[in-house]
């Protein structure tokens, strides 16, 4: 491998700039997303050989067995001192490609991430479910991640963590801290969340949840007792409600409700939004808490009821996405344009922005 493709040096000066993930594929210059922007590095263009040497590097060696038969691979690659990566190797027009997202050894806190404060109160959770939603790159798992290290530094629980691949790396403190991965240590997320429950969890970690059968094992799991925390790919409290819902048969579908309604401890859907002036990029998010009445609407399948309950209760921590954004916009963060091309109600928001009511 020439140096000017190295892999490595290549990583330790993508992290430099601050990338979050950087893309190799065949045919081009590598290509690296900073502040949520693709841009193009100045590097020679990569062939399927410089490809195949940096794939061999990387992978580890259970995972290289399998590069001709697989189409696609997780795994995670580490360069001491420097990061963690979340590696992806695909295929594209029969070629293969490598997608690398950066994972920090330092788990910020919800400080340090600029979130809301409420979102803390949820390590004090004894059981339930909490999902945290958003696009692709919303930053849902360092939420988590978040979350799951105020647990382990204050409380004396026993945390079971499935990913797939895992992510970021706990010590234990407080807490006993179990982490298991899709492939190596588990069949699937569903299995995993089952057999977590004969391990004596106190906390469950789940990735992502994918399919019916992990939701119904999450909704098992928050029904006796343990409190469980996962990502879903949805856009708001209310789309989670829905999607969670939706995914059961339309005959279980009334019985589904009760039990989102009996287990749902909190929702948060964010998206990370680009500031050109600052030339970073802030959260802005929606924060739903199941309060009886919210529980209630849920119940009932109430969307507007819930929304407004959403908006109008900020003494109980909850926020919607439009009030989240207008308070970037007030304190000098993001312009109004900026909150407006990340806001999904706009008309609402100009009202906001305008000063009609907040």
């Amino acid at each position: 491998m020439s140096e000017a493709l190295n892999i490595d040096e290549f990583l330790k000066k993508a992290v430099a700039l601050g990338a979050s993930d950087e893309h190799i594929i065949v045919g081009q210059p590598p290509f690296v997303r900073i502040n949520g922007f693709m841009k193009k590095v100045a590097m020679p263009v990569i062939t399927k050989s410089d490809i195949s040497e940096m794939i061999l590097h990387i992978a580890p060696e259970n995972i290289a067995q399998e590069l001709d038969t697989e189409k696609d691979i997780d795994f995670i690659y580490e360069i001491k001192g420097c990061s963690r990566f979340r590696v992806n190797y695909s295929r594209r027009l029969g070629s293969p490609a490598i997608v690398l997202r950066n994972i920090p050894y330092h788990i910020p806190t919800v400080q340090e991430l600029r979130l809301p404060e409420v979102i803390n109160t949820f390590s004090k959770f004894q059981s339930g479910l909490v999902i945290v939603t958003g696009p692709t790159g919303s930053g849902k798992s360092t939420t988590l991640a978040s979350v799951i290290n105020q647990i382990n530094l204050q409380e004396y629980k026993n945390i079971i963590t499935i990913e797939d691949p895992i992510e970021y790396i706990f010590d234990c403190k407080k807490s006993m801290v179990s982490q298991r991965q899709i492939g190596p240590d588990v069949v699937s997320f569903a299995n995993g969340v089952k057999y977590a429950l004969r391990q004596d969890p106190d906390v469950i970690l789940i990735g992502e949840i994918r399919d019916l059968e992990t939701m119904d094992a999450a909704l098992k799991a928050a029904e006796t007792g343990h409190l469980v925390l996962a990502t879903l790919h949805t856009n708001g409290s209310i789309q989670t409600v829905n999607r969670i819902v939706n995914l059961f048969d339309e005959s279980n579908r009334i019985l589904a409700r009760k039990r989102v309604a009996e287990t749902l401890r909190a929702v948060v859907a964010q998206k990370l939004v680009y500031s050109h002036e600052k030339n970073k990029r802030f959260p802005a998010c929606e924060i739903m808490i199941v309060t009886p009445t919210i529980k209630d609407y849920i119940m009932k399948s109430e969307s507007d009821e819930i929304y407004r309950l959403i908006s109008n209760n900020a003494s109980e921590g909850m926020i919607t996405l439009n009030q989240s954004l207008a308070a970037l916009v007030n304190e000098g963060l993001i312009s109004g344009d900026e909150a407006m091309n990340s806001s999904s109600e706009q008309n609402e928001l100009s009202k906001m922005l305008r000063g009609v009511y907040v």
